[in-house]
């Protein structure tokens, strides 16, 4: 079966690195693994049938601290495969027989994620035809035919008010086009799907059942018509939305999606130290070591139920990460380890990593505060010494309490600039410049409080 596009950019390694780098400070190791697991599955697709079946993804667990971008890398990583991404913790997933969600549950939402992906790839392919045709039933809306007025003029003597409808409905069109009738009320038809009575119930259990019970009783219950008084180019919006639903192939979006989650489907394994305990057999670590067994046939490859029809997971690529302060990759049962090949560690961010990351980076922390205020008015300026005093208390900071990484940024960030940021919408057109004594002057009082600071920053 043909893809409907090619979901992987093929960016070499190289390229993958550079467009990381935009993002995130430090953690080449990484960078470089995933780039290097992201372009064999390119790779992977250009193999002979009877071959390419046999690759199997090399799994990947990144071991470093909380807050040094190991979220940040599969999260950039997926935007630039253009592929099915899922981040999943792994502490929310229980063993079958507990109250929790079953891990094959990743999956089906990895599905649900590319049905939206291919349907909107789809729905804007045809969103001219869509528009035209919604354009249309406006204009008939506008302009209803009366019960007398033959649908076709078989006479003479019937063209004229025929002639003299079209010529109306042009001028309407142009004004629609134009934009004049928008703020105008217009009745419409809206189909509304009737609640299923599942929808009562609170437990986890309905959720995951083999065939979502949810959908079942959904195409079981009838669709009921509303109207409703909308403005015309909300209605515009509505009609064309409506249209492009009844264009797009849902049989095609589903056999497409299923093939993308199958042949590029990534999921973002968090927080996967939180299951490797297994030196005691009773209490959590039971479920725990569950969570593990069942996770490793999702991993190893099977086949998964999912209201799409079935998925195979033999080329889903997974990468897991954790802090691993307390347990190690190690505690894991061997079986999972051995479907996690590579281990990459990252390196604790440092003072110089906290400088770069509040300035280089495309999203820079500092940016974000300058523009968010730019918003109001006020036009902030940070001096070079500036950033180097907030690098040099979040370094502090994380050595006193908690190393919870460029997280710290934020939270000092936020409390540095808690006055101006109040007080924005009463100081238009004000300049303010943030030099290292302002950052000090303002964060000296929870500094000198250790206990104080371990609280507020």
């Amino acid at each position: 079966m043909k893809p409907l596009s090619d979901p992987m950019a093929p960016l070499t390694p190289a390229q993958i690195v550079v467009e990381l780098d935009r993002y995130i400070i430090g953690q080449e190791r990484a960078k470089r693994a995933v780039a290097i697991a992201l372009r064999n599955r390119w790779r992977r697709q250009k193999l002979p049938p009877e071959l390419r079946d046999e690759v199997a993804p090399k799994n990947i667990i990144m071991i470093g601290p909380t807050g040094v971008g190991k979220t940040e890398i599969a999260r950039r990583l997926a935007r630039l495969a253009q592929a099915p991404f899922l981040k999943v913790e792994a502490s929310k997933y229980t063993e079958v027989g507990y109250v929790g969600r079953d891990v094959e549950s990743m999956i089906r939402d990895l599905t649900e994620l590319a049905v939206n992906m291919v349907k909107a790839e789809m729905a804007a392919a045809v969103r001219e035809k869509a528009e035209a045709l919604a354009e249309e039933r406006l204009l008939d809306l506008l302009l209803p035919r009366r019960k007398s007025e033959p649908f076709q003029s078989q006479t003479l003597e019937e063209v004229s008010p025929e002639a003299s409808r079209q010529a109306t409905k042009e001028k309407l069109r142009a004004q629609l086009r134009g934009g004049k009738l928008d703020e105008r009320l217009i009745e419409l038809e809206i189909q509304s799907q009737a609640t299923p009575i599942v929808e009562v119930f609170s437990g986890q259990g309905m959720e995951e059942m083999g065939i979502n019970l949810r959908e079942m009783l959904s195409t079981m219950l009838p669709s009921k018509t509303k109207r409703r008084k909308v403005k015309v180019a909300e209605a515009e919006r509505l009609l064309a939305q409506e249209e492009a639903q009844k264009l797009v192939d849902m049989d095609e979006v589903m056999a497409q999606a299923i093939h993308r989650v199958e042949n590029s489907g990534i999921v973002f394994l968090d927080e996967l130290d939180k299951i490797a305990a297994r030196e005691s057999a009773h209490g959590p670590d039971v479920s725990r070591e569950g969570v593990q067994r069942d996770l490793l046939p999702i991993v190893e490859g099977s086949t998964v139920t999912t209201k799409y029809g079935p998925v195979k997971t033999d080329h889903v690529l997974f990468i897991a990460a954790g802090a691993f302060h307390v347990a190690k990759p190690s505690d894991l049962i061997p079986e999972l380890q051995g479907r996690f090949p590579i281990r990459v560690e990252l390196d604790p961010l440092t003072r110089e990593d906290f400088i770069r990351i509040l300035t280089e980076p495309q999203n820079a922390l500092i940016r974000q505060y300058i523009e968010l205020l730019n918003t109001e008015g006020v036009t902030l300026h940070f001096t070079p010494d500036s950033v180097d005093a907030v690098a040099e208390l979040a370094t502090v900071v994380n050595q006193r309490a908690e190393n919870i990484g460029a997280r710290r940024l934020y939270t000092i960030m936020e409390k540095l600039l808690e006055e101006i940021s109040f007080a924005a919408p009463d100081m238009p057109g004000k300049e303010l410049t943030i030099d290292a004594g302002y950052v000090h002057a303002h964060l000296a009082d929870v500094m000198k409080d250790e206990d104080l600071s371990r609280y507020i920053l």
